[in-house]
């Protein structure tokens, strides 16, 4: 694979020092410019300010670079030939060199390839409503179920499935804790409704788990820190079921399916919310980007020196936390 680490991500990492990755199609697609730019190099900062490196990923005329210099970036947020990339379109946007920005699952399989243990996104993609019909699902939950990454986010998109989407995950073996919350976020809420199996309450906490990962080997797959967006800055629970409610009736009506439908649910929420979903949403990945650097710096502080710097590290010392050591139970299983 064509792949370029920076030299600052790859000295942090031999060097055992704490790192996060961060997605790139927020920037491209997610955002209005110039403001994608701004909201960039802030959640940047704020990985800094949380005592981490930043690792912004993307993929730059047909090279997967981990770490993107303010040039890479501004391209990033200001081309508007970028396409957005899935891992499924990794391959040929390397064998053709295009330049693209990557969704969670090339996010996180890059950032796993490259050995970066936690990464900060906004919200997963999931299970679609009407999936019996449709059956569309996001290329996320399977990817997810392959790679070793922590992935910090505000939940699921709601106007998905949470239900189902959390069903899937359970099926596909990927660990889901909710953070100093016993229910599942609702990506512009601070709560869907759904109880969560496992709730930590620190960072130390997160980290003990992700290195009981390591110690337990076997099948690998992720671990989602289901982050909630605090309630003072969430969308307005009623506002948001009523335009959510209008955008599904509106998609059904234009005869919007398929692929079509999150974008043009995402559009239409953030137009008739009059902007405050995307605040919201804002809001959300901040706090993950804080909470994610935390996280990795507890993570590094009980590893070795390179320990991170590949798929096939060793598990880092230190041992197994008893029960309830800062881990408890959530509202109910599943």
């Amino acid at each position: 694979m064509s792949t370029q680490v920076s030299e600052e991500v790859r000295e942090a990492l031999h060097e055992g020092r704490p790192v996060v990755a961060l997605e790139s199609t927020i920037i491209a697609h997610g955002l209005p410019r110039p403001r994608n730019l701004a909201v960039a190099l802030e959640l940047e900062e704020l990985v800094r300010a949380g005592g981490a490196v930043p690792a912004t990923i993307a993929v730059v005329d047909g090279t997967a670079r981990v770490g993107l210099d303010r040039a890479a970036l501004t391209r990033i947020a200001e081309d508007p030939a970028v396409r957005k990339l899935g891992h499924r379109d990794l391959a040929p946007a390397l064998a053709t060199g295009v330049t693209g920005a990557t969704t969670v699952s090339a996010t996180a399989w890059l950032a796993d390839a490259a050995g970066i243990r936690v990464f900060a996104t906004g919200g997963l993609g999931g299970v679609h409503r009407e999936w019996t019909d449709t059956q569309d699902e996001s290329a996320d939950l399977r990817l997810l179920a392959r790679v070793g990454t922590t992935v910090v986010c505000a939940g699921v998109k709601s106007i998905l499935d949470v239900p189902a989407t959390l069903q899937r995950l359970e099926t596909l073996g990927v660990t889901v804790v909710g953070y100093g919350t016993e229910h599942f976020p609702g990506f512009y809420l601070a709560s869907s409704g759904e109880p969560v199996d496992w709730t930590l309450r620190s960072p130390g906490a997160v980290a003990a788990v992700i290195r009981a990962q390591d110690r337990l080997g076997g099948p690998r797959a992720a671990l989602i820190v289901a982050n909630p967006v605090p309630v003072a800055e969430q969308l307005d629970p009623a506002l948001h079921d009523r335009v959510l409610a209008g955008g599904l009736a509106a998609a059904k009506e234009k005869g919007i399916t398929g692929q079509a439908v999150t974008p043009f649910l995402l559009e239409y929420v953030t137009v008739h919310t009059e902007g405050a979903s995307l605040e919201a949403n804002l809001a959300a990945v901040r706090g993950n980007v804080r909470l994610a650097a935390s996280i990795a710096g507890a993570y590094g502080a009980g590893a070795d020196p390179g320990a991170g710097a590949g798929r096939d590290a060793a598990p880092a010392p230190g041992s197994v936390p008893a029960p309830g050591s800062g881990a408890a139970p959530g509202a109910g299983g599943r």
